[in-house]
């Protein structure tokens, strides 16, 4: 079956299907390229912005800096 022959059927899909068969083509593409992706079972580290005073201080600089300079 070629590409062409598979897109209509494809837009029939449920939005649901469609974004696990986009999920299986990334995969397919990255152990092709020879990516890792994510290990099941394996915790990653998520940097938020909570509790980050020091962020906020540069960011208010920052704020401060663009405001005398373009006052």
């Amino acid at each position: 079956m070629s590409l062409t022959e598979l897109f209509p059927d494809v837009k029939l899909l449920p939005r649901a299907d469609k974004l696990r068969l986009m999920q299986f083509l990334v995969v397919e593409l990255a152990q092709e390229e020879g990516v890792s992706l994510f290990t099941p079972g394996a915790v990653y580290p998520v940097w938020t912005p909570l509790n980050s005073f020091e962020a906020a201080d540069t960011l208010m600089e920052m704020l401060e800096d663009y405001k005398a300079t373009s006052a």
